[in-house]
């Protein structure tokens, strides 16, 4: 079975700055896993050298055929100390969109992707009084090296944000997708949202929207009523935000069944990934449906999709059901604009590098870069618009 893409159609790949670029010292993440008995496994290091390697991975990025490349601009850099802009750190980024422009390639940029300046949580983070204009200072430094840009991400996946402040409380690394975990501290999620919208106003004719975690929550055993609640403080509320931005980006990977006491544990002898989630790749479609009905008219950008696994076959299968679920959904009329892989390369997942989720495989001693033959093969489909089942 063959299906196409519409003309137009924005393929890419996605990556973000504290998985990619290495030392980034000044960052609240930083210092959590560099902190002595912490929790996390492996800490960033060098990460991929993304900072100094960035023309390599878009010429990657060009060479299979993609056009467009998601990438995070690191606020900890720009910022490294309170109301001190580094000028600097805002010509690198730009020189990356230019990058991308030059190369042909649409610039997708988030302005915040899970990371902040460590000062900034030492001054109380998200829930500070001051926080929201903190951050709509940030974007301020920011915006002037927005030129070309088509459309920014303002907070990448606020919910798992809200959620990931209870999982560093709590002290232990959760080992189940964040639909499972507990709820977003309601005090942060309403900060988060202010400061989207703030981030927003700042922009002003650029074209933004933020990120949503999509869980694809099904109800198993009659709890639809437990479902509802359960995905609404965990998902819809953020989808709620976005009912009038530019756009909404949707990240879905696998998803979460949920019975009368809340998410249940994957099935037994389901396939796992090595995040252990299952593997489910109509969780993809699911989401743009849920999220095109939640917020009807909202045009979506799939800024995440991709599998955790060591066997790229299984990468050309997942991706290939993910598309597929996609394309059923465009093709009743909801309006996706994009898709985004996760990611471009084999990065740092938030305390390990053991998932392996690129389309290219990164040396963690020498950092070279090897593409692999699921790469060539999205490629291939970017390039023709076509998918074949």
């Amino acid at each position: 079975m063959q299906v196409s893409f519409p003309d137009g159609f924005l393929w890419g790949a996605a990556g973000s700055a504290h998985q990619t670029e290495g030392n980034n010292v000044a960052s609240d993440f930083w210092a959590l896993e560099n902190r002595p008995g912490g929790f996390l496994p492996e800490r960033s290091g060098d990460a991929c050298d993304g900072y100094h390697r960035w023309r390599e991975d878009l010429d990657i990025v060009r060479g299979l055929g993609l056009g467009a490349y998601r990438f995070s601009i690191e606020w900890a850099r720009v910022e490294p100390v309170e109301g001190a802009i580094s000028l600097a750190a805002l010509a690198h980024y730009r020189r990356l969109i230019e990058g991308c422009l030059e190369r042909g390639l649409a610039p997708v940029v988030t302005l915040h992707h899970f990371t902040s300046p460590l000062w900034f949580q030492k001054a109380g983070g998200w829930t500070a009084p001051e926080a929201v204009e903190r951050f709509r200072r940030y974007v301020r430094a920011v915006l002037p090296i927005l030129d070309g840009v088509p459309c920014v991400c303002t907070i990448n996946e606020p919910n798992m944000l809200a959620m990931m402040a209870n999982m560093v409380k709590r002290e232990k690394r959760e080992e189940n997708v964040a639909g499972a975990m507990p709820p977003p501290d309601q005090a942060m999620a309403e900060a988060l949202m202010a400061a989207h919208r703030a981030a927003r106003e700042e922009l002003g004719g650029v074209k933004s929207g933020w990120t949503v975690a999509n869980q694809n929550f099904q109800a198993v055993d009659g709890a639809d009523a437990e479902c509802e609640a359960w995905a609404w403080s965990r998902e819809d509320q953020f989808l709620d935000v976005a009912k009038d931005d530019d756009f909404i980006g949707v990240q879905a990977y696998t998803r979460v069944l949920i019975g009368p006491d809340g998410a249940l544990p994957v099935p037994d002898g389901a396939r796992r990934t090595i995040t252990d989630w299952e593997f489910y790749p109509e969780a993809l479609g699911n989401a743009v449906r849920h999220t095109a009905a939640r917020i009807p008219g909202v045009p979506i950008l799939v800024t995440e999709n991709g599998i955790a696994t060591s066997d790229d076959d299984e990468r050309v299968e997942y991706t290939t059901g993910a598309l597929a679920g996609l394309h059923a959904a465009m093709a009743d009329g909801i309006d996706v604009r994009g898709y985004m892989h996760w990611s471009l390369l084999d990065n740092y997942e938030w305390g390990t590098y053991r998932p392996t989720f690129g389309l290219v495989a990164v040396d963690r001693r020498t950092f070279a870069r090897t593409v692999k033959p699921s790469a060539r093969w999205y490629g291939e489909v970017a390039r023709t618009g076509t998918l074949v089942r």
